[in-house]
């Protein structure tokens, strides 16, 4: 099993969500997180005043998947949030040593 985690741009959720719903990703934890990488920040204008925002807000979907599944949920992820611009994001992708479903008991890949 792997822990996936995406961090996109908030208005590409609906679309990552509903293109890792039809490859058959069944569940995921989205967080609403503020970073920044290359681009440090942006500069923003507030009645007429412009400052340096250093954290931009971003969307951070992590997900379990069979190890089988990763190569094509990284590429649905990349295909989809690719905007082709700065910020567009990072996919991070770690080893899980085991899952358990509280409410069954279930464990391993049924745990997911």
């Amino acid at each position: 099993m792997k822990k996936i985690e995406a961090i996109v741009k908030p208005f590409k959720l609906d679309d990552v969500k509903d293109a890792l719903n039809r490859i058959g990703v069944s569940g995921m934890t989205v967080s609403e997180v503020k970073g920044f990488g290359r681009q440090r920040g942006h500069k923003e204008i507030y009645r007429g005043a412009e400052y340096q925002t250093d954290f931009v807000p971003k969307v951070k979907i992590d997900l379990v998947v069979d190890a089988d599944m990763v190569d094509q949920v990284i590429s649905t992820i990349t295909e989809v949030a690719n905007t082709g611009s700065v910020g567009d994001g990072k996919i991070f992708v770690m080893s899980i040593e085991g899952a358990w479903r509280i409410r069954t008991g279930e464990s391993g890949k049924e745990a997911i």
